[in-house]
């Protein structure tokens, strides 16, 4: 080889063929990064070198990619070629040592040189092949401004030697920068700055290559001439290694017999890989088309199908191009042939693992987070829909209430036209006598007198004479008021006034009187027919009326916006009281068990991380070395599983132990137990509920539940007792946390329709015999189902006292079951309660639970044990779970030989009332409406229309209320020493109520008589039902007696906390449970998250109600203010279905555990 070193002028550096045929470039795209951490370290300085090849045999061979040297690594980032770019494969030999040199891969000479410019595009590669151009003249940089100084020193000739050495294994080391003296690099010095290019071509020698050496001002100059960068340089070199690596692992797995490979081997997140199928080795490998099909993370993420294109690999390699997204942590795939030819690996497709991204759990939260932000996306959207939907709404019902009042308007003109029309068919221009006006001719706004003969009628000794008036029948009312003055006409005793016509008048109505209107006494009213007079002038009539229509069209309009607006305000401030307190009762229930467990945050939030603290000294677990915390969520059902269990760390507050455990995005109830040891051992599980929380802010909501309510009552419709207003209340309750509840009731000929909506037949089907119709309607918003047997079993005038009673609803119970099946229901829960429908609990047992019901669980209430306990205490025994109305009648009773061998499924959960029935803002049977802020004035009020209504004296006293069945369970004796009592305290009494024992209430009517003669204006009995009368006296009461002997639950007392009227009770059951005494129960009030909230007893004769209703009456003598601000407090208390709904949900999903 013959290498020329030139240093008297700059030269370039380029690679020089000489051909036969000239060189020229051809290229195709390829993506580049921006920049290159390369370019910086690797700048070329002090010297550029141009290669001069001669011509040699290189006509003969055939194009070749020229391939660069680069340092081992992975391709750059999203560098694929995208064709194949000549026949013959370039290799290169990697050797670990790097001290062997590979031979030059062709040998160049002779003494015609051709020098090629080899310009590379920062978004090409090229390749060379022959061109038509004979020769390319060798070129010289000559315009560099500036002198080289002395020519290189021998070893300057050495270290270009060594250079050249490098150029025939195919790179160029980098010259040093003194122009003085080139210094010698170590070979990894040379290698990190290496810039050159590598030819590799079948074992050829490069030769006869002419270096010429520039110094660092001619680098510029030389680039732009050359079009060479060197980033661009080793850009094309890592793409060449990458071909290399490529096609060994072609090789490799073709060798192996693997059918698949992907390039790069580890597949990163957000990055672009290279899929390689070998067709001969596949079920495709006839076909002519192969397409990939496939998504990321197990099917579940951005699915793609790509077309393959056949490659110049050896064997019959395809390929295609995939990005693979930032959220994979997998690549599951098939290749198919685009029709119904597939590879899919054996029916177990393909999958490839992503390294260093997310992991199937992280994806999954990703996924979440995703959807909770699509689900704001769509709910907000749906809130614009349903915002504009309720705009279209408005305008349209504003359009037909405008049609509707116009409509209104021209029927209220015609018929005041025609009594206007008779009117003026009456009326004069003067009366002879008695009344004339001057002038004769006149219109409205004219100013006119009116004479009147006082002699002519009853006025004729009044010393002042008026005229009071209007216009058109009194349209307007009373418009005109004048005195009149005594005229000087001397043929009679005539008075005069100035009037100003009323515009618009075509009639002017009067009549006189012996003063103003507020004084006037005596009048003269044309013997009760007043007095009209016709406008003479008056504007047409036409006009008149349609500007009187127009008229009563805008004040029609008016009225009706004002009825709207305040019927709206009045909604809005409804919804948002209900809300209000909703959420004082939401957090109430998660502080109920506060001295036990309770979460900071008290609202857990999907996606938070949330501290869970326990009290053990409450518990079983007291005294144990170790608590261990075990959680899920969603019932247990999360996809994660339980959480693995953690051990508690003792708190800051006494005795509590805490934890602290990360929701996941997609709960929304958090599921807890707690144990002695980390595998077990004691657990407190809440007596077998477990511990739940609920979790707000969550994508995934809780599945619905189907219940269904057997029952014989049910309010407004079929009610006796509570069992009616639990039946419905409850199920509404219910319903509105998103539940599903059906009724099952019978269809007694009694049954007050008025409150079935869209009541209709629904079917008919045969059980026992006997057919039995289907009726279905809508009571209070519920799907009520009515069983009508063909037997009569209901057709007989009432609910209970038939005699068969056991037998009528036994029938009843197992026709409901029958009706269930037949009609193919699935319910999770059967509610059943009371004796009365008792029998379906073991029924659906022993005859449906494993025939076509079996997904069902009976929950059975019992609301009073004073009827039926044998068959109580059977439907105990087969019922999943069992409640009763309160936690202290729970206990009262858990003695009795019905309840005592199930306690374990026993449980007391407390009735509530149905807030929209007793309402005192929406209340019509009230004087005025009133809420907590305004609660004094509005029982003032509601005192006085009491008093007035029962003709009681109407004075500020403290007025006593019982409202009641009149039997012994209620005190009855202390009942009527309570009367007594009040009246000696100078207080008031109603009594509302009666006894379905004809003795009690002959008994009661002689009490009434004796009071109603006595103390007329203090006491009044009412014995009987009138539901209006109840809404005023829990109204107008300051107090509500209530001395029950025993009280399962009791609804009065929680009525009249709604109403602001403070309860006096005596301490049993649902009364123990619920008033909670201003002296003497303010801790045991506060552990319910309440405040003391009325009067209490706990013995059963007179001293015991004495000593409860003297502090009450004694509260209101003696401080008003305070027994206010108790009113207002009572009222914000919650005793709605708000809580018992919560606390029902946990035992319908304690009984399907």
């Amino acid at each position: 080889m013959e290498v020329a070193l030139q240093g008297q002028k700059p030269l370039n550096f380029s690679l020089v063929f000489q051909e036969k045929d000239n060189l020229k470039l051809k290229s195709f795209l390829m993506p580049f990064p921006h920049s290159s951490p390369w370019s910086k370290v690797h700048q070329p300085r002090g010297v550029s070198f141009r290669i001069a090849a001669s011509t040699s045999d290189f006509s003969r061979r055939k194009q070749r990619k020229m391939s660069g040297a680069r340092p081992n690594g992975p391709a750059s980032k999203g560098f694929v070629p995208k064709k194949p770019v000549g026949t013959s494969t370039y290799k290169r030999e990697q050797r670990n040592d790097g001290d062997k040199k590979s031979p030059a891969s062709s040998q160049l000479a002779g003494p015609n040189k051709k020098i090629l410019e080899s310009k590379v595009d920062s978004q090409e590669q090229w390749i060379v092949e022959p061109s038509l151009e004979k020769k390319i003249e060798t070129e010289r940089v000559d315009d560099i401004g500036h002198e080289v100084e002395e020519p290189p020193s021998a070893s300057i000739v050495s270290s270009v030697a060594e250079s050249t050495r490098d150029v025939e294994n195919g790179s160029m080391g980098r010259v040093g920068e003194d122009e003085t003296g080139l210094h010698k690099k170590t070979a990894s010095e040379i290698d990190n700055e290496n810039v050159a290019h590598g030819i590799s071509s079948e074992g050829r020698h490069l030769s006869n290559v002419n270096i010429e050496i520039v110094t660092d001002k001619t680098i510029e100059i030389d680039k732009k001439l050359t079009g060479e960068d060197p980033v661009q340089l080793k850009l094309e070199e890592e793409a060449n290694l990458r071909k290399e690596q490529i096609a060994r692992l072609a090789e490799e797995n073709l060798a192996s017999g693997n059918k698949l490979f992907v390039f790069p081997q580890v597949v990163r997140p957000d990055q672009d890989i290279e899929v390689f199928l070998n067709r001969s080795l596949s079920t495709l490998n006839n076909e002519p088309d192969i397409l990939i099909m496939g998504a990321f993370n197990d099917w579940k993420w951005k699915s793609f199908t790509v077309r393959l294109k056949k490659t110049h690999l050896s064997g019959d390699w395809w390929s295609c191009q995939i990005h693979v997204p930032k959220e994979a942590y997998k690549i599951d795939f098939v290749f198919f042939n685009g029709q119904s030819v597939y590879d899919n690996n054996d029916k177990k497709d393909f999958c490839i693992s992503v390294e260093g991204g997310m992991d199937v759990f992280a994806f999954e939260d990703y996924l979440l987070e995703e959807k909770r932000k699509e689900l704001e996306k769509l709910a907000k959207e749906q809130a614009e829909r349903e915002k504009q939907a309720e705009e279209q709404r408005r305008i349209e019902a504003e359009k037909a209430a405008s049609e509707a009042d116009r409509a209104q308007a021209r029927v209220e003109a015609e018929r005041q036209r025609e009594i206007l029309q008779q009117l003026i068919k009456k009326a004069a221009r003067s009366v002879e006598n008695v009344w004339y006006i001057v002038p004769a001719e006149f219109k409205g706004k004219d100013l006119v007198q009116f004479y009147y003969n006082r002699s002519s009628g009853p006025l004729a000794h009044a010393k002042e004479i008026w005229i009071h008036g209007g216009h058109n029948n009194w349209k307007d009312g009373l418009t005109i008021v004048e005195k009149l003055v005594s005229s000087e006409k001397k043929d009679g005793d005539w008075w005069y006034a100035d009037v100003v016509i009323p515009d618009q008048a075509l009639v002017v109505d009067w009549v006189f009187a012996d003063g103003p209107p507020q004084n006037a006494i005596v009048y003269d009213n044309n013997y009760k027919q007043d007095f009209h007079a016709i406008v003479p002038k008056s504007i047409p009539e036409e006009l008149y009326w349609v500007e009187e229509e127009h008229r009563i069209y805008r004040k029609l309009q008016e009225e009706r916006k004002l009825r709207e607006d305040a019927i709206r305000a009045k909604a809005e401030k409804t919804a948002r009281m209900k809300a209000e307190t909703k959420e004082r009762t939401l957090k109430r229930f998660l502080l109920s068990q506060k001295h036990i467990v309770y979460t900071n945050p008290l609202d857990v939030q999907a996606g938070s991380t949330v501290t869970i603290f326990y009290n053990p000294a409450s518990t079983v677990l007291n005294g144990k070395p170790e608590v261990w915390f075990r959680c899920s969520f969603n019932r247990w059902t999360h996809r994660k599983g339980p959480l693995p269990p953690q051990k508690m760390s003792p708190a800051d507050n006494g005795s509590h132990v805490k934890t602290t455990v990360k929701v996941p995005l997609d709960a929304y109830v958090m599921d807890f137990v707690f144990s002695e040891r980390e595998d077990g051992g004691i657990f407190d599980n809440k007596n077998g509920m477990d511990y739940h929380i609920p979790v707000f802010g969550g994508i995934a909501k809780e599945p619905p539940m189907h219940i269904v309510h057997i029952a014989v009552e049910m309010a407004p419709i079929a009610k006796v007792g509570g069992l009616g207003d639990v039946v419905t209340s409850l199920s509404r309750a219910v319903q509105e946390l998103n539940h599903h509840v059906d009724i099952v009731l019978p269809k007694y000929d009694c049954l007050n329709f008025s409150h079935v909506k869209d009541f209709q037949y629904n079917r008919s089907y045969s059980w026992g015999g006997t057919e039995i119709k289907v009726w279905f309607g809508k009571v209070e918003g519920l799907p009520v189902y009515f069983l009508e047997p063909q037997n009569g079993f209901f057709g007989k005038g009432c609910i209970y006292g038939c005699g068969n009673d056991g037998e009528r609803f036994g029938f009843f119970g197992h026709a409901a079951l029958e009706f269930l099946l037949q009609s193919g229901f699935h319910p999770d829960i059967i509610h059943c309660h009371d004796w009365s429908s008792a029998p379906v609990a073991w029924l659906f047992k022993d005859h449906y639970m494993h025939y076509g019901l079996s997904k069902a669980r009976v929950v059975f209430t019992i609301h009073n044990l004073e009827f039926g306990a044998q068959l109580i205490g059977k439907a105990m025994t087969y019922s999943d779970r069992a409640t009763t109305v309160s936690h202290t009648y729970s206990k009262e009773v858990a003695g009795n030989p019905a309840i005592a061998p199930n306690l374990y499924k026993f449980h007391g959960i407390l009735n509530g009332i149905d807030p929209d029935i007793w309402d005192p803002y929406n209340d019509r049977f009230i004087p005025i409406s009133y809420t907590s802020d305004n609660v004094v004035e509005g029982k003032r009020v509601a005192k006085q229309a009491l008093q007035q209504r029962l003709g009681l004296k109407t004075a500020d006293l403290p007025l006593v209320g019982i409202i009641t069945r009149l039997t012994h369970q209620k005190g009855i004796h202390l009942i009527k020493h309570a009367i007594w009592r009040t009246l000696e305290r100078n207080g008031q009494v109603v009594l509302l109520g009666s006894a379905p024992d004809p003795r009690i209430q002959n008994d009661f009517v002689n009490l009434a008589n004796q009071l109603h003669s006595s103390h007329n204006d203090r006491a009044r009995l009412c014995l009987t039902y009138d539901e209006p009368l109840s809404h005023l006296i829990y109204a107008g009461a300051d107090f509500i007696l209530v001395p029950s002997i025993f009280e399962p639950c009791g609804l009065t007392q929680l009525t009249a906390m709604r109403y602001g009227s403070i309860p006096v009770v005596r301490k049993t059951g649902g009364l123990y449970d619920t008033v909670f005494d201003v002296d003497h129960d303010k801790e045991r009030a506060q552990a319910e998250g309440l405040e003391p909230n009325g009067f209490s007893f706990d013995g059963a004769d007179a001293a015991g109600i004495d000593y409860a209703l003297n502090r009450a009456i004694s509260a209101w003598y003696d401080g008003r203010d305070w027994f206010n601000s108790l009113c207002k407090r009572v009222m914000e208390q919650d005793w709605s279905w708000n809580r018992p709904a919560l606390d029902y949900m946990e035992l319908y999903h304690a009984a399907r555990k």
